[in-house]
């Protein structure tokens, strides 16, 4: 078995010097971490400049405002998870020091045991040596002798919640539970986390590993919070009233312990009016307001926004394989020059979801079927496939002469990754893409292939709907043309993506493609639109385009809608939206992720008529 891939988390806020021992920690570490990445709650001392200059080389992500904690790990947990391939992700504190071992013995532990882990955590010292209260573990309460043996035998004890302070996460576990609540800000964020993460399965808390946590006081929870309180009541309200980390025991039994603890810091405390007039607005906001979603709490602060929200949107996909990346950066490229080399690919993904019979016909489609042909054809498999699919797959080349390469991922990673392992593998800098479950027409290629070696970066054309019968055809979807390209993608795709030819080199200058549900298209196209991409789409229906069942069901739901939050923000943020863009965007776009289906297509075929869309006389 290969070495797991360690991804540490560190968030900082004001307090470089402390940040720099940490980093100074994790470069000492045994066992070495992987990657660093130092998320910056937007500090207002030397704290950028200290992790931008570390020897360790840590990746720094800045936020523009102070997120919290809890905004600080969720970014820091999805940067990790979905820009470093982590297979484990430990995250900590900027005032938190590591010894050497601290690390290696989390992983002898988690190795040790037999059965799978979640979450492992360090015993958390001070600077005195003795146990920091801050950061105690809840014991697993009812665990079985035999549970507790197992554990023992690793050199650990089962825990039901940990700190944030030395907790490391396995990813493929945030993908199941997603993210830290951003909406906590600050406490219990991480007692809700581990909790969740753990809720149905099994956590330890490791005494070999040691880390120091360098608070200013030794300080337990019960501590007078002053004004903060808020934080501390409003939270566990929601975690008790709206999270699913506990079941109803313990909510009745960690509920009881929370009201001792605020009786405590209430009876202790030197200033208990303002003790009450914080725990009122929080038991107000905690019982009236609900958590708001984490790409609306992180509007603004921005590119991580969409890290976290591409997370999120895959939530349940299996553990990523390494993606390979054709460009190095993204950066401008200069568009229109001709071409001399003529030769192109056409890059086809397939999913276990797809139609063996519509592969077929699609393949054909795209080889034997055209007047010009492609130079080769590149079929990346995305993930596992069933076994009709999985033969069509294996006798592909041997139905056209035009040399076929199939690229199998190990891993379902969505439509963006696959398409990046694709291109990867593409001989040519011409690229055609094609679906599926559609059909190219025969005068598809020798229409956009020549536009795009006389000097465009990207040509589609229109794209002709039809349910299952090829020849029962429906509506006509008619894009727009030369300006009017940028002008309407500031409010929607202004390709239809099975229908584009582009240039490789220039999806790879503006990053590639980024997953986002439904949208990794629609971000790639407004990139090279921004960077001076020169763009035509052909009028005239070159794609007949399977609309089938769902089609306009997947358009709408929670979870595209936070794709759609985070794509309008992130356009807003390079600059290609302008803020009434924005919130027109946002009220239109948005809205209509959420109204019922019916109504979605109804709207969605009149809009498409407005625009220029159209059934053809002769049908």
């Amino acid at each position: 078995m290969s070495a797991p891939v360690v991804v540490a988390v560190v968030v900082s806020y004001n307090r470089a010097e402390l940040l720099g021992q940490a980093l100074d920690a994790l470069g000492d570490q045994s066992r070495p971490v992987d990657h660093v990445v130092v998320v910056d709650n937007a500090s207002t001392d030397e704290a950028l400049s200290v992790a931008r200059e570390h020897p360790t080389e840590p990746r720094v992500v800045p936020l523009a405002r102070n997120t919290g904690g809890a905004g600080g790990f969720a970014v820091g947990v999805a940067t990790a998870v979905t820009d470093h391939g982590a297979d484990l992700v430990w995250v900590m504190d900027d005032d938190t020091v590591p010894t050497p071992t601290a690390l290696a013995e989390l992983l002898a532990a988690r190795d040790a045991y037999d059965g799978e882990v979640v979450t492992l955590c360090s015993r958390v010292v001070w600077t005195d040596g003795s146990d920091h209260p801050m950061n105690t573990p809840r014991p697993r309460p009812g665990v079985s002798p035999a549970d507790a043996a197992r554990a023992h035998e690793a050199g650990a004890v089962p825990v039901r919640s940990m700190s944030f302070v030395s907790m490391l996460i396995d990813a493929a576990a945030v993908r199941r539970a997603g993210l830290p609540v951003t909406d906590y800000f600050i406490w219990n964020d991480d007692f809700e986390y581990s909790a969740r993460l753990l809720r149905h399965r099994v956590g330890l808390s490791v005494p070999a590993s040691v880390v120091e946590h360098r608070t200013k006081k030794l300080g337990a929870t019960d501590a007078d919070p002053g004004p903060r309180f808020y934080y501390e009541v409003r939270n566990k309200v929601w975690m008790f009233t709206r999270s699913d980390a506990l079941g109803a025991g313990e909510r009745i039994l960690y509920g009881g312990s929370t009201l001792r603890r605020w009786a405590r810091t209430f009876w202790r405390s030197r200033d208990r009016s303002t003790l009450v007039t914080a725990g009122a607005r929080g038991l107000w906001h905690g019982l009236f307001r609900g958590p708001r979603p984490d790409t609306e709490v992180l509007s603004g602060v921005g590119p991580a926004a969409l890290t976290v929200a591409r997370l999120e949107a895959g939530a349940s996909s299996p553990a990523p394989v390494h993606v390979n990346r054709i460009a190095a950066a993204p950066g401008s490229f200069v568009a229109g020059e001709p071409l001399e080399d003529r030769r192109f690919s056409v890059l086809l993904p397939v999913y276990r979801g797809d139609d063996a019979a519509h592969l077929e016909r699609g393949f054909r489609s795209v080889t034997e079927d055209q007047e010009l042909r492609p130079d080769e054809v590149v079929v990346v498999r995305d993930g596992p496939v069933g076994e009709e699919l999985a033969a069509v797959l294996e006798r592909l080349p041997g139905l056209t002469e035009v040399p076929v390469t199939v690229v199998p991922l190990p891993h379902n990673l969505g439509l963006a990754r696959a398409l990046e392992e694709g291109l990867a593998v593409c001989a040519h800098e011409i690229v055609a893409r094609a679906d599926a479950d559609d059909i190219s027409l025969p005068e598809r290629f020798a229409e956009q292939v020549p536009l795009v070696s006389s000097g465009y970066d990207i040509v589609g054309s229109a794209i002709w709907e039809f349910d299952e019968d090829e020849h029962d055809r429906g509506l006509v979807r008619v894009p727009p043309t030369g300006a009017g390209i940028a002008e309407a993608a500031r409010f929607r795709d202004p390709f239809n993506h099975p229908s584009v030819v582009y240039r490789r080199s220039a999806v790879a200058a503006v990053g590639g493609y980024q997953h986002l549900d439904l949208m990794e298209d629609y971000l790639l196209f407004a990139r090279m639109l921004a960077a001076g991409a020169h763009a035509q789409n052909i009028t005239e229906p070159l794609v007949l385009y399977r609309v089938g069942a769902g089609a306009y069901a997947r358009r709408g739901g929670r979870r595209l809608l936070a794709s759609e939050l985070a794509l309008q923000r992130t356009l807003h943020s390079e600059g290609f939206v302008s803020t009434p863009q924005l919130v027109r965007n946002v009220l239109v776009r948005a809205g209509y992720r959420l109204v019922p289906e019916r109504v979605r297509a109804a709207g969605y075929r009149t809009y498409t008529r407005r625009r220029g869309g159209y059934v053809p006389d002769d049908l």
